[in-house]
This record gives structure tokens, sequence and C-alpha cells, in this order.
């Protein structure tokens, strides 16, 4: 596979945010920054793991003030590119402007993937700033692949120079991945990027079917520190792309040593495919469900996979975590009544 070369995209400091509890110290994001950029990443995504403005009680704090964590990584940052991620109703406006004062050039808006018509106000702001607008279209697999292409179209008429397919709870196959990308692909002018979680062991696989898709714009994290299985590894990535005839205008050794010298020795633990994450991936459901489910499984005596999957069965998105003990006690009444919990329905073999 011989195509043109990718923008990779380095989102160890935003997604990677997630499994740090948002503690990144100023010295680590200044030593990660500095690494990414002498190895040639041209661009790395920085802000609080939800995203501008998501520093709180509801998200979780970070230990720098947004305005400090972002200036230190614009102060380590010569020659790519510092991005940040905004989650319209998390961030604001206001954080926008802020972060784009701080010398941010590349900003993601992302959306769920059916509401990309409240990201129109964020794009135009940075496209009237001359800046990088990228349209990020969250939980990719929730819906068909027209669907998911109509709402890119709306991203690209607010502006978007990219728009994103994003596998954010990791519950993509390869061949979800390749109708939903090239039906993006076909139905837009600008670039297309995508994002892969590793919850079902395919992040590389899927990022790989993406590029053959014509994605152009691609994302990693070092050690692959991001939500869940975590992300497509940053130096696994860049090494089969070359290998495969992608460039990436990356140092391989040097996100190599980074990963290994900066990243993982930092990490609270390894970011592998486990018990929960996989979970999660089948499922179909965001990482921010599992502390619930966990809880919630415990309380009532079911399982939290059960859970989980009957969270996904019900297509629950970010937000409605509150759903975990309507399915608890769903579970339980079916438990009651000798039921077995419910499956997931199988994959729509129209997606080939």
């Amino acid at each position: 596979m011989t195509v043109a070369p990718v923008t990779l995209v380095d989102v160890t400091l935003r997604d990677g945010s997630h499994p740090m509890r948002h503690q990144f110290t100023g010295d680590q994001v200044r030593a990660i920054v500095g690494a990414l950029d002498r190895s040639g990443v041209p661009v790395v995504e920085v802000s609080h793991g939800d995203g501008l403005g998501g520093s709180s009680i509801q998200y979780g704090r970070s230990l720098l003030a947004e305005g400090e964590l972002l200036a230190t990584a614009v102060g380590a940052m010569e020659h790519g590119q510092v991005g940040a991620l905004l989650i319209p109703g998390i961030g604001t406006m206001v954080e926008l402007t802020a972060a784009l004062q701080q010398g941010v050039r590349v900003v993601r808006v992302a959306t769920h993937c059916t509401e990309a018509d409240i990201s129109a106000q964020h794009l135009g702001l940075v496209k009237s700033r001359n800046l990088t607008a990228v349209g990020f279209l969250m939980m990719a697999h929730m819906i068909e692949a027209p669907e998911l292409a109509a709402q890119a179209r709306l991203m690209a008429c607010y502006g978007a120079d990219v728009v994103y397919v994003a596998d954010s709870a990791g519950a993509c196959t390869p061949d979800m991945v390749r109708c939903r990308v090239r039906a993006v692909r076909e139905a837009v002018d600008c670039a297309v990027g995508f994002h892969g979680h590793n919850n079902l062991g395919l992040a590389i696989a899927n990022t790989l079917v993406a590029v053959e898709e014509g994605a152009s714009w691609v994302d990693g994290a070092l050690a692959g520190l991001g939500a869940g299985a975590g992300n497509a590894q940053t130096e696994i990535l860049v090494a089969v792309l070359e290998k495969v005839g992608v460039p990436t205008g990356t140092d391989l050794y040097t996100v190599m040593d980074a990963a290994e010298d900066l990243v993982r020795p930092i990490m609270p633990r390894p970011v592998t495919v486990d018990r929960d994450s996989l979970s999660l991936g089948y499922a179909g459901v965001y990482s921010t469900f599992l502390w619930h489910a966990r809880r919630a499984a415990e309380r009532f005596g079911v399982d939290t996979r059960d859970i989980l999957v009957d969270l996904g069965r019900r297509r629950m998105v970010g937000g409605q975590e509150d759903m975990v003990i309507d399915a608890a006690l769903a579970l339980v009444e079916r438990s009651e009544r000798k039921e077995t919990p419910m499956a997931m329905p199988a994959v729509d073999r129209d997606e080939k």
C-alpha cells in the first residue's frame, strides 16, 4: 500500500489525560511535547481529557490550570503545532478564544456523531483566525455510514479543514471503519481523519483501513496512553505506516524512545485490553460508564459486563450514565424471571 503522506496527530497529552486523572505535570508536558516535536510529529493535542473547559468537579480537576497547561506546551514546541479539543457545552467560546490567544493553532471540535450542528460557531471562530479547524464525530459506530456522511457534510460546510471518523469506544471492526471513512471521503471536499481506540485490539488495523480508504489525518498516543484500552500507539503506527509505504515524516526511534522513557514510567497502570476495556468495546459504550457500572454491579449483584452490554443495546451515550441503575435493575428483574441477559444485536452485514 503506497499512498500520499499522512498528518499524524499525537493525543498523549489529551486522550492520555483520562488514565492520568488529568494530573500531568509541567515537566512531563514539556518533555513529551519536546520529544514529539523533535521526532517530526506535526500536531500535538494538549488539553484536559474532556477538552477545553473540562477541568471541573464533574469531569475531574486538572493539576495545571488550563492556561498554564497550554502555555507550557506552546513554549516547548519549536516546529510543530499545538492542538486542543473542544466539546461544545463542556468548553465554550470563552475557553476557545483564550486557547487561541495562548497559541493553539489546531482546534478539534468534537460532537456526538448525530450532533454536528452544534459545532458551527466554534469551527467558524477558528476559521476566522485562519487556523486549522477540525470536525470530530465521536462514537461513529452508533450510526450507519450514510448518516455519518451527512453529519460530516455539515461540519465541512461550517468550515472544517478536516472531518474525523472517531471510534471513541473502540467498537468498530475494519469493515465498519472502511464503509464509514469511504462514505465521509466521498461526501466532503476537505481532508478526512480517523481516531481509533484499542478496546477490540483493532486500533492499528482500523487505522490502516482508514488510510486505505483515503484518511490523511490519523491519531496515535505514545505507549497507547488513552481512555479505555488506549489509542493506536504512535510508535507502532509510525512503524507500520512506514513499513507499508505511507510516509509520516516522523522519526521512528525518537517516538519509540519517548514512549519507553517518558510515558511508560508515569503511567498509573499498563494500557491493555483487559476484561473491562474489552467489554466496553464489545458493548460500544464510552469508558465513562465503567466506574458507574462496576458500582451498580456490586450493589445489585449482577455482572458488570451484562450492564455494559445492556447499555450498548440501548445505545446510551456520554451524559446518560444515570441509566446504569436502570440497566442493572432490568437485569435483576430478568434474573428473577430466570431470563438470560439480552445480547448485543448482530452487526449489519451490509456494512461490508
